[in-house]
C-alpha cells in the first residue's frame, strides 16, 4: 500500500534543520546524551523495580535517522496487512497501484516529518537487536532545539529527558510479554482494516463533518478515528489505556527521581508544561488532525492513574500492572483509578 522509498525521501526533503550546532557541539552533545542515559538506568531500576532482562542499544540520532528507524518500524509492522490484502485481491494493480502507492508514500513521509521536528527520543520496541528487540533513540537536534528554547540548564534537562525514555526501555525490556502485547493489538488493528469495496468511499463520506470538528477545535477525535471501524475503536481504546499507563507512569519517574540528579528539575517540569500547549494556529491544527493532541493527553492522564492508584494500594498494588496483559488499565479505567483497582484488587 505505501511506497516506503517515497515515504523515506519525502520525510527527508521535508524535515526542517535542525539548531546549528559545530562540529565540536555536535560531539559534546551525543556524548553528554549518551552520559545521561547511562546516569539514569540505576536510579530508574532503583525506583520502578523494573530490571531489564537484556540490554538495548542507545541511538544518538539526527532527524532524518530517526525518519528512517521509524518508518523501517512501520514497514515491518504493516508487512502482514499487505500481504492479506494482497492475497485477497483487494489491492488495485498496474498504474493505480503504482500511483496510489506514491501518493500515500509521499503522505506518510509527511506525517513523520512533522513528527521528527517534535520527538525527544523514544524506545522503540519493535526493532530487532543482537542481544533482544528494542532500541532507544535520543533525538539530539530536537533536545537541544527544546532547552534552549525553554531557556534551562542543558545537562539537567539532558538527563530529564533520559530518564523518562530509561522508563521506557524498562518497561518494554523487564515485562516480558509487554512487547508481544501491543504487537498482538497491532495485528488485531490490522485484521479488523477494510478496504475492500466502497468501505473507504463511505468512511470519508462519513467523516467529513467531524474533520471540520476537529480543524475548528470542536472535538477531541484525529484523522485516524475517523477511519476507524467498530472493531478497530475497540482495540484503539485497549492501546491509548496502555499508552497512558506507558507515558504517565514515565512521567511520574522523571519526576519523582528529578531531584536527585537533575537540580532544576521543577523549572523544567513548569516551562515545558507550558510549552506542551503552545504553538501557532496552524501548528495547533495539524497537532489535532495527527493525534499530538490526544498524545500530550496520555501524559497527564496516565501521570494522574499512576499517582492515585499508588496513593490507595501503595506501590505493591500498582505494580500488579506488569504481572499480567489483563491488568493493564483500560481507556475508561486511566480516567477512572478505582475502577482499576476494584477489578484488580477487588
Amino acid at each position: 500500500m505505501i511506497d516506503w522509498n517515497v515515504a523515506r525521501s519525502t520525510a527527508r526533503r521535508l524535515m526542517r534543520p535542525g539548531p546549528d550546532l559545530s562540529a565540536a557541539e555536535v560531539e559534546e552533545v551525543v556524548a553528554e546524551l549518551r552520559e545521561a542515559s547511562r546516569i539514569a538506568e540505576t536510579p530508574v531500576r532503583e525506583f520502578t523495580g523494573l530490571t531489564p532482562a537484556y540490554p538495548t542499544p542507545v541511538l544518538v540520532v539526527d532527524r532524518p535517522r530517526w525518519a528512517d528507524a521509524n518508518l523501517a518500524s512501520f514497514e515491518l509492522l504493516l508487512k502482514p496487512l499487505d500481504a492479506r490484502l494482497e492475497a485477497e485481491g483487494k489491492l488495485p494493480t498496474g498504474l493505480p497501484r503504482a500511483v496510489g502507492r506514491r501518493v500515500t508514500g509521499a503522505e506518510f513521509g509527511a506525517i513523520v516529518a512533522f513528527l521528527g521536528g517534535k520527538v525527544l527520543g523514544q524506545f522503540d520496541p519493535f526493532a530487532e537487536g543482537e542481544a533482544g528487540p528494542g532500541r532507544l533513540l535520543l533525538v539530539a537536534p530536537n533536545v537541544v532545539h527544546v532547552e534552549r528554547e525553554l531557556d534551562v540548564d542543558p545537562t539537567d534537562f539532558r538527563r530529564w529527558v533520559c530518564l523518562h525514555e530509561e522508563t521506557h526501555r524498562a518497561q518494554f525490556t523487564a515485562v516480558p510479554w509487554m512487547r508481544d502485547h501491543m504487537l498482538a493489538k497491532v495485528d488485531e488493528m490490522m485484521d479488523a482494516t477494510d478496504i475492500g469495496g466502497g468501505a473507504v468511499t463511505e468512511m470519508i463520506t462519513d467523516a467529513l463533518p467531524e474533520l471540520v470538528r476537529i480543524v475548528r477545535g470542536e472535538s477531541e477525535k484525529s484523522l485516524s478515528d475517523l477511519f476507524q471501524n467498530e472493531q478497530q475503536r475497540a482495540v484503539v481504546d485497549q492501546i491509548t489505556g496502555t499508552m497512558s499507563l506507558l507515558e504517565g507512569h514515565a512521567d511520574v519517574v522523571m519526576d519523582d527521581i528529578g531531584p536527585e540528579i537533575v537540580p532544576s528539575v521543577a523549572e523544567i517540569r513548569r516551562k515545558f508544561t507550558k510549552r506542551r500547549g503552545s504553538g501557532s494556529t496552524m501548528q495547533k491544527i495539524a497537532r489535532r488532525l495527527l493525534g499530538y493532541e490526544a498524545k500530550m493527553r496520555q501524559y497527564s492522564d496516565g501521570a494522574k492513574f499512576v499517582r492515585t492508584v499508588t496513593e490507595r494500594v501503595g506501590q505493591d498494588g500498582f505494580d500488579a500492572v506488569w504481572a499480567a496483559p489483563e491488568n493493564l488499565p483500560t481507556r475508561a479505567e486511566i480516567a477512572d483509578p478505582q475502577a482499576w483497582v476494584a477489578r484488580v484488587h477487588g
